[in-house]
């Protein structure tokens, strides 16, 4: 198995082949997680979210994903970073990561998705992607961040973060 590494190159030639987003409700000390059962990540904790629709923005889509996925409609949402993935596999994500603290609605469980809220202290890292790490604790802590991040399926291989406030 290889080490995982900083890979400064990464972005310089990298297009996506899907765009999505993600979004992170907190309250207090808590945020609002969900536990995927469809798509990609099925099976892992992770934020709300899903790939844009043709002629949507970024935070248009949030919105919409938010409300199919939870039953909730978010309000305030503050973009705070940017996500690139490269799979080995030719997938190439780039996401567009939200930051909320209102919502309209009760968050109820749909097919896709059961929501669960964690203390930010708590998060439960060991059952998300392995990137989060490196990013999430950060980005809930208020800072912004650009990130870059290789898979292989589900290991990551290569990793590249930077925060700014």
């Amino acid at each position: 198995m290889s080490e995982l590494v900083e890979d400064e190159t990464f972005p310089a030639t990298w297009e996506p082949n899907m765009v999505a987003n993600l979004v992170f409700l907190t309250r207090g000390e808590d945020v609002l997680l969900i536990h995927k059962k469809t798509g990609l990540g099925a099976g892992k904790i992770n934020g709300p979210g899903g790939k844009l629709e043709p002629g949507e923005t970024a935070i248009e889509a949030a919105v919409r994903e938010v409300e199919e996925e939870l039953l909730i409609t978010p309000t305030g949402l503050e973009e705070m970073g940017e996500l690139h993935f490269d799979f080995v596999d030719g997938l190439r994500l780039h996401c567009t990561v939200f930051q909320g603290t209102g919502f309209e609605g009760t968050p109820t469980e749909t097919r896709e998705a059961k929501p669960e809220w964690f203390p930010i202290a708590e998060i439960p890292l060991d059952r998300m992607w392995a990137d989060d790490r490196y990013w999430l604790p950060d980005m809930l802590a208020g800072k912004k961040f650009l990130a870059w991040f290789r898979f292989d399926d589900e290991t990551m291989l290569t990793r590249k973060v930077t925060f700014s406030t």
